[in-house]
């Protein structure tokens, strides 16, 4: 089974860009035959002369991105993207949402979804499709949020995965907070899932763990793609009697979405460290393992300053209620998790740490809200890596953060009139407002 990516104005195209020349390096392995094979199914058509073309549409108001990706891409020998697969136009959306919603997207709908509809024939079956694009500018999100609609009323049964780059919390841009209120609350209702990466989180580890001096948004990027990858790529269910995957984001979404209130999913992986201390690092599943749990459980999203002092709350006697007065403080809890481990001696890894009912939301089976996939292939050069891919309060803070920035630009009318000439009413923003203040108390209940 196949994924159609489509790729988003200038973020989205530029991390979709290094998601896949990630994923090539798998596509390519010659050595480990039924994996590669997986791989390139899930996301190359295979042409004649045997070239990998990836399954994805690429997207801008702007051509400049989009003929530098193509470009680069097709000198690199190991893939390309498709001679059809991308629109472009010459202005962009002035990093406004409403201009990229109520303007660009309808009136370029028909010829874009003509070129989705054309990748996504060259399927033999569809997995899902994954929108890339980042909340903070006009395109990603202004574009991204109207085609997102379109491919949902298009694939009604399919699955639709969204993942997001959220802005610095310094700003990149002045209105972002306005653009990523109305992103998120309108995609609340399209997709099925949103998968969350932070600009500010990424940026520390490119700073910390990975020892970059003069950070570049490739940097941030490749980071964002490695753990995508580790996601996506193939890999072991507990019921794939040792067949890989067919479906991850079918899966994704049994494991970790099991209620249409709880759509935010956040990844961490381990170890991350720079390509030239890694030929001296040494890894061991009980290390990796016990870091990664405490990196959940204290919502720290690198092992580099976890909380150790955060421990998850005592389990009540069986009849009486846990509530928030159990709870400990700073404690993530979670509604679901899924754990993927990639590399040498993964079945001797012991998980029981993540199962433990105390991580976990009540009203949830611990035995239902824990998934683990695996594989003995090592992804990206790490002779072992977890990842974990978690549906928990870790997004509250920043979601509410940044609900509360855009609250108060609206409530002194800051740049609304830059919204309501394209189209969109104050009354669009106080609805706007109120989904994800729904989503904010959801979250916070657990």
């Amino acid at each position: 089974m196949s994924i159609v990516t489509v790729q988003l104005g200038q973020c989205g195209n530029q991390v979709g860009q290094e998601l896949f020349e990630v994923i090539s390096n798998d596509a390519n392995d010659t050595q480990r035959k039924v994996y590669s094979e997986c791989s390139s199914e899930r996301f190359f058509n295979e042409t004649a002369n045997r070239e990998l073309v990836a399954r994805s549409v690429l997207i801008d108001m702007e051509p400049k991105v989009i003929s530098q990706s193509i470009a680069k891409t097709a000198k690199s020998g190991k893939w390309r993207y498709g001679d059809r697969s991308h629109f472009s136009q010459k202005q962009g959306s002035g990093n406004n949402w409403a201009n990229g919603y109520c303007v660009h997207g309808p009136r370029h709908e028909e010829v874009v979804m003509d070129i989705v509809r054309r990748e996504v024939e060259h399927c033999d079956c569809l997995a899902g499709i994954m929108a890339m694009m980042s909340v903070a500018g006009g395109t990603g999100s202004g574009v991204g949020t109207y085609v997102t609609q379109c491919l949902r009323d298009a694939y009604p049964n399919s699955f639709i995965l969204n993942h997001l780059t959220w802005p610095y919390g310094t700003g990149e841009v002045i209105v972002q907070n306005y653009n990523s209120v109305l992103t998120l609350s309108h995609l609340y209702q399209l997709s099925d899932a949103i998968l969350v990466h932070e600009n500010d989180t990424v940026h520390k580890i490119c700073a910390q763990l990975m020892n970059i001096k003069h950070i570049s948004f490739r940097d941030v990027n490749k980071v964002i793609a490695h753990q995508l990858g580790s996601v996506l790529q193939p890999a072991l269910t507990g019921d794939s009697h040792g067949v890989y995957n067919r479906n991850p984001i079918g899966e994704l979404m049994s494991s970790l979405v099991c209620h249409p209130e709880y759509k935010l999913l956040s990844v961490c992986n381990i170890p991350q460290v720079s390509s030239s201390s890694m030929a001296y690092s040494m890894f061991t599943w009980p290390g990796l393992l016990k870091h990664l749990r405490q990196m959940l459980i204290a919502n720290s999203k690198m092992e580099e300053g976890i909380d150790w002092q955060v421990r998850a709350p005592s389990l009540q006697p069986e009849g009486i209620e846990r509530t928030r007065s159990h709870r400990r403080p700073g404690f993530n809890t979670s509604l679901a998790n899924l754990l993927i481990l990639r590399g040498k001696d993964v079945n001797n890894a012991e998980i029981s740490g993540f199962q433990h009912p105390s991580l976990y939301t009540p009203w949830l089976p611990a035995d239902e809200a824990f998934s683990m996939w695996k594989t003995p292939v090592p992804f990206n050069k790490y002779e072992k890596s977890a990842i974990l891919v978690s549906n928990s309060q870790t997004l509250l803070r920043p979601l509410d953060n940044m609900v509360g920035k855009a609250w108060n630009m609206f409530a002194s009318r800051a740049y609304i009139h830059q919204y309501t000439k394209f189209g969109i009413s104050e009354e669009d923003f106080l609805d706007s407002f109120t989904s994800l203040e729904q989503v904010i108390s959801s979250y916070s209940q657990l």
